[in-house]
């Protein structure tokens, strides 16, 4: 039922874009369609098709590999005096099925209104945690390849793998976007500060589902420094902690970048756990049309009781450019599992590579 009502939902969506995508875009309103498709041929040896551990192998096409596919609406209103309105609306698609890549959100990715001004801007709605956005340029693979990056998936929580909800994710698998959220970003020079609050919307419930963070970065002359600390509640007020930070450096034609980040969750009244990612890698422009980068990845994780494990992770790819959207890549990543992390009868080592073609549109 609930398939059938977000297949309805979609077609009336899409009746209502294409009825009003011309009279909009003919009046110049400031709104953009966009997207990425993103499809690759991956074999896989330890790793499911979710990049999860396994004692199997397997191959096929998959979508979103390189970078997630997917589409959206973004646009701004000129409100006279220096202030602007400004939304953003995106959602996954699974390019290879054509399927949403989420089947209870329609606009997964993003979902916001905002206001800006020379004070700033303040966004209100579904939109990334500071923990996503202060590593997004630092991260060695430049966020790329999300379903296998530990920067994303651990440190930045996509796939914290706790079982919980923290926050108000609608999800408890990761805290990587926040519904019912506000963000504050103001640019100053060569800093950014950024403020986060997200409201946990139950009944009677305080700060139950609830978040709150801070971030800032600093950009000039090739150098990036990002960090940010955002902490989460579940809905028995459980704490999840959270925060990174990181560095890159444009020298020459080679981009340096390393990052480290720890987060702590109380997953019961008498269990904790922490994990902790380090990276550091280095991608090298080797002609204005190829670019080569090398990233290595390591993930410690403690539980309450339990032994320590973790994992290790190599990615290698390279990037070439047919035109200004459209590229090829090919990638390589080998795992080496810690103190049984992948679970009993599986596979201490995992490796894959990717062959695909993406396209901005």
């Amino acid at each position: 039922m609930e398939e059938k009502t977000l297949i309805q939902e979609t077609r009336a969506l899409c009746a209502l874009l294409a009825a009003t995508a011309a009279p909009a875009f003919a009046q110049a309103s400031g709104v953009t369609l966009y997207g990425i498709v993103d499809l690759s041929v991956r074999q896989a040896s330890g790793l499911t098709p979710g990049h999860a551990p396994s004692d199997a192998s397997h191959a096929g096409l998959g979508s979103g590999v390189n970078n997630t596919s997917r589409w959206g609406l973004r646009g701004s209103e000129d409100l006279g005096g220096g202030a602007k309105a400004l939304f953003n609306l995106e959602a996954g698609i699974n390019a290879d099925t054509g399927a949403s890549a989420n089947s209870g959100k329609f606009f997964d990715r993003a979902s916001w209104l905002g206001l800006q001004g020379g004070w700033g801007t303040l966004a209100a709605g579904r939109q990334t945690t500071l923990l996503a956005d202060a590593v997004s340029p630092v991260d060695p693979l430049g966020m790329r390849f999300a379903g296998f990056n530990p920067n994303i998936n651990v440190a930045a929580l996509s796939q914290h793998g706790l079982g919980i909800q923290y926050g108000g994710t609608g999800s408890t698998s990761g805290s990587y976007r926040l519904d019912n959220a506000l963000k504050y970003t103001g640019r100053f020079g060569a800093v950014t500060a950024r403020a986060m609050h997200g409201f946990g919307e139950l009944a009677g419930g305080g700060a139950r589902l609830s978040s709150s963070g801070l971030g800032l970065a600093y950009a000039r002359q090739g150098l990036a420094l990002s960090g940010a600390y955002q902490t989460f509640k579940d809905a028995d007020a459980r704490d999840l902690d959270a925060y990174l930070a990181g560095a890159a450096y444009q020298w020459g034609s080679v981009r340096w970048a390393a990052t480290a980040g720890r987060n702590q969750a109380q997953t019961s009244a008498t269990a904790r756990t922490v994990q902790r990612v380090l990276s550091a890698g280095g991608t090298w422009s080797a002609t204005p049309a190829a670019d080569l980068t090398l990233a290595y990845y390591k993930v410690d994780r403690s539980r309450t009781l339990q032994a320590g494990d973790g994992y290790g992770r190599l990615v290698a790819f390279g990037e070439y450019k047919l035109s200004r959207r459209t590229r090829l890549y090919a990638e390589f990543d080998a795992t080496r599992w810690r103190g049984g992390y992948q679970g009993a009868g599986k596979k201490a080592h995992a490796r894959g590579t990717s062959l695909g073609v993406l396209h901005h549109f």
